[in-house]
């Protein structure tokens, strides 16, 4: 077949849906949805390798875990595989009492009293039937009229009326779904449903589930909410029907438009965990439900332990959960950029000062640790970051926190480190440049303290007097000053010729309770205006202060 010049002539853009006065954009959602998940189902028929018996137990058990209180568990006439393991978890008893069972079947007779059959002795089931309506569907797959698609989803709810009044033990709910809602006829639509529900009589106590998929998402997520609003302000005997979501993602908003569609009026969503489905995938509930949280509203599911949903997800579809998905995704929480680190780190400190519940933490639209996730890996050093960066590192792996200005000297040898290593720097890549940048913990340093002690002169002055192994040799040394670390810059100078002036000074403690230990950073000037940075790491406060001088007469040396 030959291409034409310009495919764009090929398509056409969706109509408009006539709904001048709609209502929709100026509602907000204020409650979750039912939610159903359709991972089991339209998950499962859209994986290379359809899950096993095993896998889909195991994939049932995480959904009841994370909450999810409707679950479409298969196609039961699709063959043995499929009407065994629904009959089975059936039999099983592990359906809690708090969740039901979905099955779907098309509107064929034999089709629908076998996914009657696999759910014998269920305490609570729905029956979900489906046919397209459509136009592409009806003149191109079926080469059907309006009049025979619709008789075909009579005669299907009338079948599914019969089983359900010879089965009276269970607690029977309906579901239909017009087929390809999004491309049909609004007005054909709601007729094929409205002669549906004159088969099954549904009341307010016992409504019958509407869906409306959106099987191919053929326009922009706004359309779907209009189709949605106007289908629901249409239809007759609105209080009888719950009106349900399936968005499918062929334009990349299948999340946006149902949504939309809740806005417009819907009760309920159907989807898959991270949105696995056929072609580009269904609806996330995943990112949806976590979407509530970000606007104030718990959504009913449970994601307090997200990798581990993750991993049961990924081993069950065999497919991985790509690393920007949303919420999920390994780095949607990690900020590499210079400036987006700067700015999580500070939003982080003004949390930690005010104590506060809300959360207001610049690029985080949610807290991680809601999700299990630790904030270590909140801000990781490439050779994009800043100083933000790798001082959030050194402050959750090690406790420091390091002076501004410090940063600012420490910051060239962590960009000189990314350069020559190529690669993203891991916690023990940047402390470890830390240590040799200010002969912190490291062996070999040209001034290490082996023992000091100090006292009060009886003109108020402090005495140091201590042993430094200079070069591996061990040297006593002395010296006086108006404070432990003027005497030890005095000692310094004394011994070893080496002139520092004091020109800042700060200390925190790492740790609380009786172990804790501590960090004193000093800044120097020496005789040429050079600044010079030292740090000290001790148990005992004053040991850091003389550790701080020593590591800064390190630097000075040379």
């Amino acid at each position: 077949m030959p291409m034409l010049s310009d495919p764009g002539a090929k398509y056409r853009a969706f109509p408009q849906v006539p709904l001048p006065d709609r209502q929709w954009p100026t509602r907000t959602i204020t409650a979750p949805p039912r939610w159903l998940s359709t991972d089991l189902r339209d998950g499962n028929q859209a994986i290379v390798d359809p899950m096993d018996a095993h896998k889909k137990n195991r994939f049932f058990d995480l959904l009841v875990e994370i909450g999810v209180k409707e679950i479409e568990v298969g196609f039961p006439s699709a063959g043995a595989t499929e009407f065994d393991f629904i009959s089975g978890l059936v039999r099983s008893g592990r359906i809690p009492e708090d969740v039901i069972v979905q099955v779907l079947t098309q509107s064929r007779e034999d089709l629908i009293r076998t996914s009657f059959a696999s759910l014998a002795g269920a305490r609570a089931a729905i029956v979900h039937l489906y046919n397209a309506v459509s136009p592409a569907w009806r003149e191109q797959v079926f080469g059907m009229s309006r009049d025979q698609v619709r008789e075909i989803a009579v005669a299907g709810a009338k079948v599914m009326r019969d089983e359900a009044a010879a089965r009276p033990d269970t607690q029977w709910h309906f579901q239909y779904s017009p087929e390809t809602f999004s491309t049909a006829e609004l007005d054909f639509s709601l007729e094929v449903c409205e002669a549906v529900m004159d088969v099954l009589t549904p009341t307010p106590g016992q409504p019958i589930i509407l869906n409306l998929p959106a099987t191919v998402e053929a326009a922009t997520p706004n359309i779907y909410a209009d189709q949605v609003e106007y289908f629901i302000r249409n239809l007759p005997n609105r209080e009888s029907a719950v009106i349900s979501l399936h968005t499918h993602n062929d334009r990349g908003t299948g999340v946006a438009a149902a949504e939309l569609a809740l806005m417009a009026g819907a009760d309920r969503v159907e989807g898959c965990l991270f949105g696995n489905g056929e072609r580009t995938g269904n609806c996330c509930l995943v990112t949806m439900a976590l979407n509530m949280y970000t606007q104030g509203i718990d959504p009913a599911l449970d994601f307090s332990d997200i990798d581990r949903v993750i991993e049961t997800v990924e081993y069950c579809n065999e497919l991985p959960v790509h690393q920007r998905h949303p919420y999920g995704g390994e780095l949607v929480y990690t900020a590499f950029s210079g400036s987006h680190q700067d700015a999580i780190k500070k939003g982080f400190a003004a949390r930690q000062a005010q104590n506060g519940r809300e959360w207001r933490v610049p690029y985080l639209p949610l807290d991680p640790a809601d999700l299990g996730r630790s904030y270590e890996a909140v801000i990781r050093v490439n050779s994009q970051s800043g100083k933000g960066g790798f001082a959030w590192v050194l402050e959750q792996d090690q406790g420091l926190k390091l002076p501004k200005k410090m940063q600012a000297d420490f910051s060239p040898h962590v960009q000189r480190m990314a350069d020559e290593l190529g690669r993203e720097l891991a916690a023990a890549d940047i402390w470890r440049a830390f240590r040799q940048a200010y002969h912190v913990q490291t062996e070999g340093t040209h001034f290490r303290l082996v023992d000091y002690e100090e006292r009060r002169a009886g003109d108020g002055s402090r005495l140091f007097t201590g042993t430094i192994a200079v070069e591996g040799q061990e040297q006593t040394v002395s010296g006086r000053g108006n404070g432990l670390i003027s005497s030890v810059l005095s000692t310094t100078e004394d011994a070893f010729g080496l002139s520092l002036e004091v020109v800042d000074y700060t200390e925190h403690a790492l740790t609380t309770g009786r172990d804790s230990r501590a960090a004193a950073y000093l800044e120097c000037r020496d005789r040429d205006g050079r600044t010079i940075w030292g740090c000290g790491i001790d148990e005992d406060v004053a040991t850091a202060s003389v550790r701080a001088v020593l590591s800064a007469a390190n630097t000075a040396a040379g």
